[in-house]
């Protein structure tokens, strides 16, 4: 008996499954690590705490190759540049789009150079950016004056810009908005996101539009756009000119990307609200400790923003269909956890002490089961 499995289909990686929806230089070789096709789970048990009668979706962005939704953008932003001869890269970051601009420049042959806030970046991400070769240097400002800084160097040095300015990041990012609709066969009624530099949410609202205009899906989703209360510029109208939370992804005080955020969320019948680190925290022990699925603080900010408006009666979402994007993976940040979560017990290695553990559960590994 032939007890063979057939080949599984081979996955290409963002650019080569949606090269004609991507404006990319043509017949290009793609640097690729193989990102995208990434999970759109159900978490019903989540929709049901938060007031059920509705269908909740994670699209989970945090199993793309370093970790991030960066990669969508960094596989296209990094092949346009080595099609346009670039020998070396820079970018600002508060952490992942390091890690991943560091990952794709190695791919490539590229030098790569990363500007990151002194001790406003999370280990993990800048462990990655490490790794991976990059040259990383701290500089004594936030995220926005090493954008400012690496902008100038732009203009003025022979390197390629590879923040979420670049226009190919976007054209890299809005295909998770085509995975969303290949999956549920239609956008959904609701995407709810994280917004830091705003890139990623106008990148969703493009990829959306120009998938309806193409007849693959027949509508747009309404957006909901999240940031948290210490770095809100989008919610308060101005600059936040010192941002802070502990939601790192997304402390950012003047979006790159603010008008076209502003336009996406408009055009979209869609709003943006603030919610607290408390909040933040809050909605992310709800997603590991309810549907298994572990997050960077930044990451469950659409979560938090959506309990926040079903809490206060803002949104009525009966018989609908809702996806929340999980930007980024929970070990980009494990020093957050460890902070968040109390220390484990310690037991002596016998079954007794075993057994009485078992009869009084601990109360903080037990929460939401």
């Amino acid at each position: 008996m032939d007890t063979k499995h057939p080949p599984i289909p081979r996955w290409p990686g963002v650019v080569e499954r949606y090269r004609p929806l991507i404006n990319l230089t043509p017949g290009v070789e793609p640097v690729t690590l193989l990102e995208g096709n990434t999970p759109l789970i159900p978490a019903p048990r989540l929709a049901a705490r938060l007031g059920g009668d509705f269908e909740l979706y994670l699209k989970y962005e945090g199993l793309n190759p370093t970790g991030s939704f960066k990669d969508r953008g960094m596989t296209v932003a990094i092949t346009q540049a080595v099609a346009e001869g670039a020998q070396a890269v820079i970018c600002a970051s508060t952490g992942n789009t390091a890690a991943s601009a560091a990952a794709y420049a190695a791919r490539a042959g590229l030098r790569c150079i990363v500007i990151v806030p002194e001790g406003k970046i999370a280990k993990g991400k800048l462990a990655g950016a490490l790794a991976y070769g990059a040259e990383v240097v701290n500089i004594s400002g936030n995220f926005d004056e090493g954008l400012r800084l690496v902008r100038e160097a732009a203009q003025r040095l022979p390197v390629t810009l590879v923040n979420s300015i670049n226009p190919y990041r976007l054209e890299g990012q809005k295909t998770a908005a085509f995975e969303v609709v290949d999956a549920l066969g239609d956008a959904p009624d609701w995407l709810c996101l994280p917004v830091g530099n705003a890139g990623n949410i106008t990148a969703y609202w493009m990829g959306f539009s120009q998938y309806c205009a193409a007849g693959q899906a027949q509508r747009t989703p309404r957006l909901l756009g999240v940031q948290a209360e210490g770095a809100a510029p989008l919610v308060r109208g101005e600059v936040v000119p010192h941002p802070e939370t502990v939601a790192t992804a997304i402390r950012i005080g003047n979006p790159a990307r603010w008008n076209q955020a502003m336009q996406a969320l408009d055009e979209s019948d869609g709003h943006i609200l603030a919610v607290s680190d408390e909040e933040i925290i809050e909605a992310w022990r709800m997603l590991a400790a309810t549907e298994g699925v572990f997050v960077e603080p930044a990451s469950a900010a659409g979560i938090a923003g959506l309990r926040k408006r079903i809490a206060r009666r803002e949104v009525d979402l009966r018989g609908q269909r809702v996806v929340c994007v999980m930007t980024g993976h929970g070990l980009k940040d494990p020093e957050f956890v460890l902070r968040a979560q109390a220390e484990p017990v310690t037991l002596p290695p016998v079954f007794e002490a075993l057994a009485q553990l078992f009869e009084n559960p601990l109360e903080t590994q037990i929460t939401n089961r």
